[in-house]
């Protein structure tokens, strides 16, 4: 078992890859009475092309089949649905599907170990049928022309396809009423089996645990599987400029909302030093404390701080500014200025050292809270992040660095803008 031990948030964490391949980390919280367990497999809603790694079989599946597999996951052969069986226990359970990964979830102050048994139960045999996948199918459908109406997932989704011609970052998580009726259990049988294996996934635990007892109780949950090989991801080629500038849908809302985005290009992965670079780098422009931003409020342009995110995988990365403005494309317009007079003067060192102090306090605070941990470490672990990589590599920026990753990443000829009015 390893140990690494983080001295800045006084926090270890405990790792071990088991004998069938699951990967297991413990962080040990001693003054809180909540406990929080997730599991999580390495298949998303873009790994719709793989090779199958034991007989070397290339599959290509429909969009939208991880998330159809997380709703089928709970129910089980003997007809009881884990959901109510958890929440019978006082805890409080949920799962989610995302581009790169699915995770299983639960937190509880409380008869952890029988959730926990439970937790793996269902994660570890999966039941699908004719009837109960054709009953899925009414479900998620009813769910997908739910989102079609949102207008928060619209801008959002028009913004992808605005910066992606072919990457399947593009697709919906849920897919399409098209995409799920082509969906069998056939297919969720095979992904399961192919995704599901303990060496493509991970499982983090977070509260006050006592180490050894608690690995002793993870193995004892665990089926008995091979360990497998790796997973052939296939993915089509995506040009490295956007697909198209803007794109504009009229829906029913009080004020126009509008995400503007920045394609960037990886080149081998996205490091948690250059992610802190840009999340600088957005504060600098438009938070809360910018000029720019204490401009456009002022004079009424935007309406409320608009959300800074950095999106990014092994295979896609991308800046996303979302907000609500009276004239989005004048939001657009200022904020291209900004990044082109930001390029000629670069960064203001004492605002940088600022936005630096502010955001490492930030991401200090998150260790605060046993599922900000556990979901952090399960998706750093996934993106190939190790633990407090993040943490560590405040030391290690510099303004000259930032200003690098600046110019490298914030292209005005790589920006989309994605209005509904």
């Amino acid at each position: 078992m390893d140990i690494i031990e983080n001295s800045k948030v006084k926090e270890k964490v405990y790792i071990e890859k088991l004998e069938n391949g699951l990967t297991v980390m413990i962080i040990p919280k001693q003054n809180t009475n909540k406990k929080y367990a997730i599991i999580g497999t390495h298949f998303g809603s873009i790994d719709n092309n793989f090779i199958v790694p034991e007989d070397g079989e290339e599959i290509k599946i429909p969009d939208g089949v991880a998330h159809f597999l997380e709703h089928k996951m709970f129910e089980q052969e003997n007809g009881r649905n884990s959901l109510d069986v958890l929440s019978s226990l006082g805890v409080d359970a949920n799962a989610y599907t995302c581009n790169t990964y699915t995770a299983y979830l639960f937190e509880c102050t409380n008869n952890f170990n029988e959730a926990f048994k439970e937790l793996m139960d269902y994660v570890q045999h999966p039941y699908y049928t004719d009837e109960n996948v054709k009953k899925e199918q009414g479900i998620i459908e009813q769910e997908i022309n739910m989102y079609e109406d949102d207008p928060a997932t619209k801008v959002y989704m028009e913004a992808l396809k605005c910066m992606y011609e072919s990457n399947p970052v593009r697709i919906d998580i849920a897919g399409s009423v098209e995409s799920i009726n082509k969906i069998d259990k056939e297919v969720l049988y095979k992904c399961y089996n192919t995704f599901y294996n303990p060496s493509n996934m991970a499982l983090v635990l977070c509260g006050n645990f006592e180490i050894e007892k608690t690995m002793e109780m993870v193995k004892d949950n665990l089926v008995e599987k091979p360990v497998q090989g790796e997973i052939k991801r296939i993915y089509p080629k995506e040009k490295e400029q956007i697909n198209k500038k803007e794109a504009e849908n009229k829906m029913d809302i009080s004020r126009p909302i509008f995400v503007i985005g920045i394609k960037d290009e990886v080149k081998d992965k996205v490091t948690a030093k250059k992610a802190l670079a840009v999340e600088i780098i957005l504060e600098i422009l438009l938070g809360k404390s910018s000029k720019l931003y204490k401009d456009l409020y002022e004079s009424q342009e935007l309406i409320a701080k608009p959300e800074l995110e950095y999106e990014f995988s092994n295979n896609y990365a991308h800046i996303l500014i979302s907000g609500q403005a009276q004239n989005p494309k004048k939001i657009l317009e200022e904020l291209t200025n900004k990044i082109n007079e930001l390029k000629e003067k670069g960064i203001n060192e004492e605002e940088y050292t600022r936005i630096k102090k502010k955001i490492y306090g930030q991401y200090v605070m998150e260790y605060n809270d046993v599922d900000s941990i556990a979901g952090i470490f399960l998706s750093d672990y996934f993106k190939g992040i190790k633990p407090f990589e993040y943490i560590e590599e405040f030391a290690s920026l510099t303004i000259e660095y930032v200003n690098q990753i600046f110019k490298e990443v914030f292209n005005t000829n790589k920006m989309v803008i994605s209005v509904v009015k």
